[in-house]
């Protein structure tokens, strides 16, 4: 056993490296001699869930997937708003529940048991069905995966900050990004070459993905959590009311939900850029590989880099990322009226572009929750966050509209104008890791 603890000593100090020596900051002490164990287990588990979300990635994998069944263009335009939507509105009320139960740990590693259930569905709906009926689905079960997303969402925060220090956690959730990203650019790689079938590949990686979610799942379940404080989880509908009111109490945070309702973007930006250049010679499920490769090289190439910045500023990060990601989406408009996309690199660059903003949106605005919130306020300002851009994303699907009378590059560029907005909101930030 000591010399498991020692090898586990090793490799927490070899990735949290800069933190080497220093003592926990806001976790008890008890809790503190477990972290090296804590640390790795998020990553591992974090890893396994990051993979399985870029194995059945919507704006890209499943896009191609419900094209390749038949199913009707107006299914494949819900995608992405019922996976983001669906992962973030339900915290309203699942805050309340899983405020009441002393270990949180139970609640992720649930969800990400029925998310792999979902994945599994998807698997048999496209291995099954074609047409409006697979499509329909498909969509089921990708429904019933974001939901069970959405108690994951609402609990991780809450464990992580619980069981790793204030100045570790974005460490931990980048390297598990950087660590999922590499396999997920394996996965690409086999679609550009073609070695697999393109269909039996993808099939596959449901399967993969829902094993991944499955294991992340237990191995989450053995966290060395201590209990924490149920007070605010008497009733769902309680803790929302709750949770409404901290809108008009707290300025910041007001000011961070602002900021990441319009870095939102970056998220529902990705179909809009495959549609631009749908009028080349090259149909743009036809790069799927290429795609793919750039999204996860993307995460590869800045997660750790966000997650360490986010450690010393997660305002920052949050400024820096929407700068880069009003400048990809600008530059894709550009290129779009003048033609360029129709150069078979063009896209998977600029998508390259905006992925990486993407990550450094993900990984500020995760950490900067953290640690703007306290022990007793992380959950409801998570749940209250989440549900607000919940219903800002459902807006989202006024762009198709949009992009329907007035072309996609017009739409690109509205994007780049809401990233511009919130690197606005973003500088106006406190700065949360001050000592």
């Amino acid at each position: 056993m000591a010399g498991e603890q020692s090898t586990l000593e090793k490799v927490y100090q070899a990735i949290v490296i800069d933190d080497e020596g220093r003592a926990c900051r806001d976790i008890p002490d008890d809790a503190c001699r477990e972290e090296p164990r804590n640390f790795l287990t998020h990553v591992t588990s974090l890893s396994l869930s990051k993979l399985a979300d870029g194995l059945i990635d919507p704006k890209l994998v499943l896009s191609w997937l419900m094209t390749s069944v038949g199913a009707p263009g107006f299914l494949i335009g819900l995608l992405v708003p019922v996976r983001e939507a669906g992962a973030l509105l339900p915290q309203m009320f699942t805050a309340g529940a899983i405020r009441r139960m002393h270990l949180r740990k139970y609640a992720w590693a649930g969800g990400a048991l029925v998310q792999g259930l979902g994945a599994l569905g998807i698997f048999a709906s496209a291995l099954m069905l074609d047409g409006a009926q697979a499509g329909w689905v498909i969509l089921a079960s990708l429904t019933v995966l974001a939901l069970a997303r959405s108690v994951c969402s609402v609990s991780y925060k809450d464990v992580l900050g619980k069981t790793v220090s204030k100045s570790r956690r974005g460490t931990a959730t980048g390297t598990a990004g950087s660590i999922a990203a590499g396999l997920v650019i394996m996965f690409a790689l086999l679609l550009v070459t073609e070695l697999i079938e393109r269909r039996t590949l993808v099939l596959g990686g449901m399967v993969v993905a829902s094993a991944c979610w499955i294991a992340g799942g237990l191995l989450f379940a053995t966290l060395q959590e201590h209990e924490g404080a149920t007070e605010g989880g008497e009733t769902a509908f309680k803790v929302a009311i709750q949770n409404l009111s901290l809108l008009s109490e707290d300025r910041q945070l007001r000011l961070f939900i602002i900021a990441r309702g319009c870095l939102t973007a970056t998220a529902l930006a990705p179909p809009f850029m495959i549609a631009a250049a749908s009028s080349d010679a090259q149909s743009a499920f036809e790069g799927l590989g290429f795609l793919v490769l750039a999204s996860s090289g993307a995460a590869l190439v800045s997660s750790a880099v966000w997650g360490r910045l986010a450690d010393r500023s997660s305002r920052k990060v949050l400024l820096v990322s929407a700068l880069a990601g009003a400048a990809a989406l600008a530059a894709t408009a550009v290129a779009s009226v003048l033609g360029w996309l129709e150069a078979i690199w063009v896209l998977p660059a600029l998508l390259l572009g905006l992925m990486i903003a993407y990550q450094g949106v993900r990984l500020g605005r995760s950490t900067h929750l953290v640690d703007m919130a306290t022990e007793d306020t992380r959950a409801a300002y998570t749940a209250l966050s989440n549900t607000v851009i919940g219903v800002v994303l459902l807006g989202g699907s006024v762009f198709g509209v949009l992009a329907q009378f007035f072309g996609n590059a017009m739409v690109l560029g509205s994007m780049a104008a809401l990233c511009l907005a919130g690197a606005w909101f973003s500088a106006r930030l406190e700065e949360v890791q001050a000592e």
